[in-house]
């Protein structure tokens, strides 16, 4: 690549490229060393297009959700299977990888800055500030979805359809207007184990010995012509197993393997 190349957004490719190369080496331990991540699907991702594939998630941490993201796709890319074995795969990323974030969230230190140019695509959130819901929403920022088009045109694009860490709260309608209008591949995948094993800002572990989880789905089938926004939303929720009928359908049986679940995700290092 030209030493100066830059993507849409005037990121400097080379920089972007030593940026990812950093924090993966830096971060690898995490999901391979003091926790182990479990991953399933991988073969889903060497199947998809170069753009316009948005990558839809239930929402843990901040930020170790993201990286661990980057692991994976990355080592997928590169030949493993459900694997992040040898981080060279880093070596040579995927530099079309972008996730919405909190325009505050990003803003908040001069990590999170640095870590944004590795694809962050920051936007206000029109429904909480500060970490506090508010109840005068306010206006969505033309700029901000105008962004997300520019980031599926260019390549990948991960999003948290719930905006917020704290599970089964509802999945934003946004999301549901962006899939109906610019008719992305969409990518469900579900992650566990991220809130045991880091702090909520994921930056910390907080835990060692913890099996997190990393599944990745089919992508969604969606009628463009005749599903709703309303229709879109609940599709999402059901993927990304935020619906909130998985809360009432919760047999013994299911609490039982789940208690069975959490204590492999204890096992020794």
């Amino acid at each position: 690549m030209g030493l100066l190349k830059r993507n849409p957004f005037g990121h400097i490719l080379i920089v972007k490229k030593w940026i990812i190369r950093f924090f993966g080496g830096l971060t690898h331990r995490r999901y391979r060393g003091f926790n182990e991540l479990q991953i399933e699907g991988s073969e889903i991702i060497k199947n998809l297009p170069d753009t316009n594939v948005l990558f839809i998630s239930n929402h843990q941490t901040y930020f170790a959700d993201v990286v661990a993201m980057f692991h994976v796709f990355n080592a997928s890319l590169s030949g493993r299977t459900d694997s992040i074995k040898n981080v060279c795969y880093m070596w040579q990323p995927k530099l079309n990888i972008y996730y919405v974030a909190a325009k505050e969230t990003m803003q908040a230190g001069l990590l999170p800055r640095i870590m944004a140019y590795a694809g962050a695509i920051s936007v206000e959130r029109t429904w909480r500030a500060k970490g506090v819901d508010v109840t005068e929403k306010k206006e969505i920022n033309p700029n901000d979805t105008e962004n997300i088009k520019i980031a599926l045109q260019d390549g990948w694009v991960i999003t948290f359809p719930q905006g917020t860490t704290k599970s089964f709260k509802p999945v934003r309608k946004g999301t549901a207007h962006i899939i109906k209008e610019h008719r992305p591949i969409v990518v469900p995948i579900v992650i566990d184990g991220f809130r045991r094993s880091f702090d909520k800002k994921g930056l910390r572990v907080k835990k060692k010995g913890i099996l997190q989880s990393f599944i990745i789905k089919e992508p969604l089938e969606i009628d463009y012509e005749n599903e709703t926004i309303e229709d879109i939303v609940a599709k999402v929720e059901y993927a990304i197993e935020q619906h909130p009928s998985f809360l009432n359908v919760i047999s013994i049986e299911d609490l039982e393997e789940q208690e069975r679940l959490n204590d492999l995700r204890k096992w020794e290092v």
